[in-house]
């Protein structure tokens, strides 16, 4: 991989790998920048750029093997293997987040879910049960994880991420509603809902306006 890949490329690539995940499915075996430009609706020069970023999996008046690019985005996305994950916050978020049926066959597993509230330790969520947050250090040093997904109120937020950096998470997906701070080296996705809400709210009123959208 050369250099630096921009932000709005990595935030793409999950894009290219659907995509080319239902052409597969379809029996599609190549397809041109053009033909995936107008499905993702991008232009065939930001597919090219964007691919190109990791090297050149197509050829000039040929365009890409589906299989082929599927596999080595997937490679990139690190989706060659499986992910275990634990979810901290047992609510609504978090219930969501382990039995959406989606993230166990894209190689995501949920292990353990932890919360502090008395009534939902030892409750089922799906098939696993719910821990205490006194046990989460220990199950950490016991038990390889690769993601924590924070789903607790903003005011507890930054302690309990704290304590994952500290037990040596270093991949987290924040639904948090709370900007955190982070050791370098430990990767944070922030997921703010209300945030994606205004960001329509915006997108309407400005489309109503006339005002034509930007593709990042």
């Amino acid at each position: 991989m050369a250099g630096r890949v921009s932000e709005a490329v990595i935030r793409r690539l999950p894009g290219y790998y659907r995509h080319l995940c239902e052409l597969e499915t379809a029996g599609v075996t190549q397809i041109s920048s053009q033909e995936l430009g107008k499905r993702m609706q991008l232009t065939p020069s930001q597919i090219r750029q964007d691919i190109n970023c990791f090297g050149g999996f197509g050829r000039q008046g040929y365009g890409y093997r589906v299989p082929e690019l599927k596999a080595h985005i997937g490679d990139i996305l690190g989706l060659n293997k499986a992910h275990r994950v634990i979810i901290i916050g047992a609510g609504n978020i978090g219930s969501a987040v382990a039995q959406y049926p989606d993230f166990a066959r894209g190689g995501f597993k949920t292990v353990a879910l932890f919360d502090v509230s008395a009534e939902k330790i030892g409750v089922q969520v799906g098939n696993i049960p719910v821990r205490g947050m006194d046990e989460l250090e220990d199950f950490l040093r016991t038990t390889d994880v690769d993601i924590a997904v924070l789903a607790t109120p903003a005011s507890c937020a930054q302690e309990t991420l704290n304590r994952l950096c500290d037990s040596g998470i270093r991949a987290v997906w924040n639904f948090a509603p709370v900007d955190l701070r982070h050791p370098e080296g430990v990767a944070v996705v922030n997921v703010h809902l209300s945030d994606s809400l205004q960001i329509l709210s915006y997108k309407m009123l400005h489309h109503d306006n006339g005002e034509p959208e930007e593709n990042a």
